[in-house]
């Protein structure tokens, strides 16, 4: 059985068997420290929570009504809302309805459509694509999403291709 002299002078015996002593000294060092511990992380718990704002999820809509059959004349578009994010519903020259996702695969503006050029166009950097959706010029580097688009009654409905 080994003897060891504590700093207060006492003697502590440790055998095999024994459990290990805890001194007064080092359960308020714990309970000290658990306490700041606990009290940084309240304070700084809040300060984190608003500085990194929550992930708020689209909800999921999976077709719009974008329009009314007879709104668009050919070689013309018009803007509409899918969920948090714009789609833009054109009408080629031979009558046909197509609807693309009006965010620009650039860097995320809106496109619009523009008559003068008869296609649809990115004002941010001079992104042109045609009126299926292809990029054709400028810096976008792949096509618009296409939307699939049905025609019930009077009303022009997209959805998304899933």
């Amino acid at each position: 059985m080994a003897k060891k002299e504590t700093p207060t002078g006492a003697q502590e015996s440790k055998k095999a068997g024994d459990q290990i002593t805890l001194s007064r000294r080092k359960l308020i060092n714990i309970l000290l420290g658990s306490g700041i511990a606990t009290t940084f992380g309240a304070v700084l718990f809040p300060i984190i929570n608003f500085l990194i704002p929550p992930r708020i999820r689209e909800a999921v809509q999976s077709s719009v009504v974008a329009g009314k059959v007879g709104e668009l004349q050919p070689n013309s578009g018009k803007i509409f809302k899918f969920g948090r994010k714009p789609g833009i519903l054109v009408m080629n020259q031979q009558g046909e309805y197509r609807a693309f996702s009006a965010v620009c695969t650039h860097l995320e503006c809106t496109v619009q459509y523009r008559s003068d050029f008869k296609h649809i166009w990115c004002a941010c950097h001079n992104g042109h694509f045609d009126l299926a959706g292809k990029n054709i010029s400028g810096p976008p580097p792949r096509p618009l999403e296409a939307f699939k688009v049905d025609i019930k009654g009077e009303d022009i409905i997209v959805s998304k291709n899933l």
